[in-house]
């Protein structure tokens, strides 16, 4: 009954979270009201024994994406009245849009639900009824048969970090810039001049 009363709970959030997200005018409220969705499906995500998923989903989406999105958006001077100068030209085209959606989700769930893969299913437990936990299934999955694919996924991610640093990575001409091992090697020979000045005169810079 417990676990019943969370689950509405939590799916209620998530939906009025999610409507949140596109509805609010402030972009930061909007970042505040997707973090909100994130935990509230990690939460759904532990109700259904896939502690792992929602693991990722805090850590991944809120503990980066979301706070990324978060900064970026407070940190950007972004001129919004310009950004809505276009909304009611094209709201008959995104009402339709999402009409057409719309319809596509409540046909499939109808389907589904009907004579689909959701007609008396039982719900799955995802460590498989024994006592190996959803992470340590995961684990094995990942690091025993898939372990080259994981590598080289990996190894891709990286080559593709390393080419938007590159890419985006701009010196400008005149701006002085730290050489670490200038700093390193400094020793006051050549770090320090002693001027002998003239009492009533300055020294000239």
């Amino acid at each position: 009954m417990i676990q019943i009363i969370a689950f509405y709970l939590m799916a209620a959030v998530t939906l009025v979270s999610g409507f949140c997200v596109v509805s609010a005018r402030n972009p930061v409220h909007s970042v505040l009201w997707l973090i909100l969705a994130f935990f509230s499906a990690a939460g759904l995500f532990v109700l259904m024994g896939a502690e792992f998923l929602a693991m990722l989903l805090v850590v991944v989406y809120v503990g980066a994406v979301a706070v990324l999105f978060l900064f970026v958006v407070m940190m950007l001077d972004v001129d919004f009245a310009a950004l809505r100068q276009g909304f009611a030209r094209y709201m008959p085209v995104g009402l339709l849009i999402a009409a057409f959606l719309a319809a596509e989700m409540i046909l499939v769930s109808y389907a589904v639900a009907t004579n689909g893969a959701a007609k008396d299913a039982v719900l799955p437990v995802a460590n498989g009824g024994s006592d190996v936990t959803n992470a340590e299934a995961i684990g094995r999955v990942l690091y025993t048969d898939y372990v080259y694919f994981f590598q080289a996924a990996g190894l891709v991610l990286l080559v593709a970090m390393i080419g938007a640093i590159v890419l985006t990575l701009r010196h400008k001409p005149g701006v002085r810039r730290q050489v670490i091992m200038d700093q390193v090697l400094r020793s006051p020979k050549t770090g320090m001049r002693i001027v002998q000045l003239k009492p009533g005169e300055g020294m000239d810079q």
